[in-house]
């Protein structure tokens, strides 16, 4: 991984810019263009943009109805208020006629730090998972934040993109090659799997390391896409390494571990522990104190491995 760490939502932006020539493609944003990135977008293609205030409910009917007339829509805000506060419009005006908004939500997770339990959204793939159509998409670094927002362009129908606050190291050169719904294994290993999502990608290759110094081998899968799923690479890993743990800045209920859990009692059934929030809230504090608070680090992952496979 390269030492530096740009945060995905950084990237989120830039992409936007970048792909942004489209003359089809409109960004929205609740009140939050510096925050969110998307101000970038604003600065080259002010006739675009739209700033809708802080009514996130109505951003998502206005981004629906300019779908309905041809449009690639984006629209963005925190987390919480995109997926929480304007879950019925996301639901009833967007997933329902399928149409083809991508919703932008930054800020995820526990790492959003000292804004506390009230901007640390923990439930959104949860949410969004449970809407029939919706691809999530959660990208580890600023690499494939881009190739998200390029992949989320050219996929026709709705899009839920989870970005960061915080800053991540870059684990990917320009060479990656990113699929929507498929997941990478990026480090081998025969002794057990750590799947991970988003910021806890890095985190598991740290854990990687620290199980190496005692002999044991991880293999390592990054999951971007958590919905659709690859339910192939997961029931591999699991018939070739008989253990995984899944990782992830999200409650543990209904985000990536239950996902993969759903596919393991279907097809692959194997010892299986998930790292993420224990259906809690979040509290005010610095990123790294909260991630080490709740048991996000690469020694909880490493640990966690050592018992599953004890």
């Amino acid at each position: 991984m390269a030492d530096k760490k740009i945060a995905t939502r950084e990237a989120y932006g830039a992409a936007l810019a970048e792909f942004g020539a489209r003359e089809d493609i409109v960004v929205l944003d609740a009140d939050l263009s510096k925050s969110t990135k998307t101000d970038t977008f604003k600065k080259q293609y002010p006739e675009r943009f739209i700033n809708m205030g802080i009514a996130e409910a109505n951003m998502m009917s206005t981004a629906a109805g300019l779908a309905s007339c041809g449009k690639t829509v984006f629209a963005s805000s925190f987390a919480m208020f995109a997926a929480g506060r304007a879950f019925e419009q996301v639901r009833n005006s967007i997933c329902y006629p399928k149409l083809n908004v991508k919703i932008g939500a930054t800020h995820a997770g526990i790492s959003v730090g000292e804004d506390g339990a009230t901007h640390q959204c923990l439930e959104d793939i949860a949410l969004m998972r449970s809407l029939p159509g919706m691809v999530i998409i959660n990208p580890a670094d600023a690499v494939e934040a881009r190739l998200a927002v390029k992949a989320a362009i050219e996929h026709n129908g709705p899009c839920y993109l989870r970005f960061g606050r915080l800053g991540v190291p870059t684990i990917f050169d320009e060479s990656y090659q990113f699929e929507l719904g498929k997941g990478v294994e990026i480090a081998s290993g025969n002794d057990a799997t750590i799947i991970a999502t988003g910021l806890m990608v890095g985190t598991a290759l740290e854990a990687k390391e620290l199980l190496e110094n005692e002999g044991i081998n991880a293999r390592v899968i990054n999951i971007h896409t958590i919905k659709p799923i690859d339910r192939d690479i997961i029931v591999k890993a699991s018939r070739e390494t008989g253990a995984i743990v899944t990782c992830e800045e999200h409650n543990i209920i209904g985000g990536l571990g239950s996902a993969v859990a759903e596919v393991l009692c279907e097809e692959a059934p194997c010892k299986m522990a998930r790292i993420g929030t224990k259906d809690v809230f979040g509290k005010s504090g610095k990123p790294a104190e909260l991630l080490k608070e709740y048991g996000l680090t690469a020694e909880d992952i490493a640990e966690s491995v050592k018992k599953l496979i004890k």
